[in-house]
Parts: structure tokens; sequence; C-alpha cells
């Protein structure tokens, strides 16, 4: 955000702040002091209240009286819960995006992957993830929200858009190198021949299997660490 934060209204305060949670800004228990933060966007001390409120609300920030706001601690269960929600709407987001198949969707979903496919390969060829990480998290959801945008149900797509910011934020601040994974390129790529393939079932157990893999990483035990580059020989980069 830029130094003009007074030009900025709470709802871009609190996209600027959700998007700083959400690719590991801040620590896992950090406090988050509304003066401070009032501070560095020029805002009203009433803004930033409403904004961390609404962030406590949606399950970014924890809440308690006499103690303030604080960054939620990650765990595997609450990173289970959320992979689990998030394979439900996905697939069957996708489901119902294929029931009615379109040129439209096909080529916003080609475009998508295709964005998302060279920041990838990019990040797995430097092996340094943190100066892509914000634009990778940008990417990363546009092609996860264009697979279902064509749902039908603008309610289930905004569950998703909550489920999916909320489970970035566990997988960012649980996991090396941001949550990235160099089978995520070849991962997404299947996800996508499936769709243009018209094989529903088959899409949805490559959705389910992408995002299952991450409950097997055994360095999820719920504390960020500071490494970003990629380790090339890791469990999963086989």
């Amino acid at each position: 955000m830029s130094e003009n934060h007074n030009l900025y209204s709470s709802l871009q305060i609190y996209d600027d702040l959700r998007g700083k949670l959400i690719t590991a800004c801040f620590k896992p228990g950090e406090k988050l002091k509304s003066e401070v933060l009032r501070q560095e966007y020029d805002c009203a001390a009433s803004t930033m209240r409403e904004v961390l409120f609404r962030l406590s609300c949606k399950g970014f920030v924890d809440f308690q009286e006499q103690r303030g706001f604080r960054v939620p601690f990650t765990s595997r269960v609450a990173l289970h819960d959320l992979t689990q929600m998030r394979i439900i709407l996905e697939t069957q987001g996708v489901k119902m995006s294929m029931d009615h198949p379109t040129i439209e969707w096909h080529a916003k979903l080609n475009a998508a992957h295709h964005k998302l496919a060279h920041i990838e390969s990019t990040m797995w060829k430097t092996g340094d993830v943190q100066p892509y990480v914000y634009i990778w998290n940008d990417a990363e959801w546009e092609f996860h929200e264009t697979l279902i945008m064509f749902c039908g149900s603008q309610i289930l797509r905004a569950t998703h858009k909550n489920i999916y910011a909320r489970f970035r934020q566990h997988l960012v601040s649980g996991l090396n190198h941001f949550g990235f994974r160099e089978k995520n390129v070849r991962e997404h790529a299947a996800i996508l021949e499936a769709v243009l393939a018209g094989d529903a079932e088959l899409c949805a157990k490559r959705i389910h299997d992408h995002l299952m893999i991450n409950m097997d990483n055994e360095k999820f035990y719920g504390t960020a660490t500071s490494a970003t580059k990629i380790n090339k020989k890791g469990p999963h980069n086989t």
C-alpha cells in the first residue's frame, strides 16, 4: 500500500491487511496492535478497530477480551479442517461448472493456468520463493477460483473464497517455502487437463490429491520458519 494510506477505505485496508496475514507477514501468535496499525495506515482508530473485528469474524485474527487481537497459531487440526472444506467446495464447484462447459470458461482457465505455471516454474528454477510470494498467491487463487466460477452458486464461491484464504494462512505460516512444492506445477496442469477432457470424476480426484498432500508434510508442526530457498531434494520433490 502506498504512503497515502488516508486515501484508502476501510475495505481497502481490510484487503491489504488480509493479504499480509495470508502471506506470512506476521508470525503466528503475534499481537496486532491497533494503534500501531492505525498509524501505519494513517486511518481513524474506529476504522482500524472495524477492520480488525471484521478479520476476526472471518477467522483471520483471534480476539480475546483484555488481550486484544492476535494472529492465530497454526495447527494440523485447523489445516485438516480447512483442507477438507476446500476439497468439498472445489470438487463440487468444478463439477457444477463442468455440467455446462463454455468456451469462455475454458479460455479463462487456460489463461489463469498459463500465468500460474509461469510463476511456479520461475520459482522452481530460481530456487527462491520469497520474491514471488504475492504474485504467486494471487495467481494460485485465480486458478482455483476460475475452476468453480461457472458453478452458478454465489454462496459456494463466497464460502470458498474465505476458506481458501484461511487455508493459505495456515499453510504459509506452517511450512517452509511458503507452502510451495515443485509438484504444484504438474498437479495444476493435471487438474486443467481433466477439465478440458470433460472428466469430472478425474478432476475431483486430482483436486483431492493436490490438496491432501499438504497434510502428509512432516514439517508442518504449527511453527513458522524463515527458510525461503527451495530444497530440491525434499520428500515431495522427487
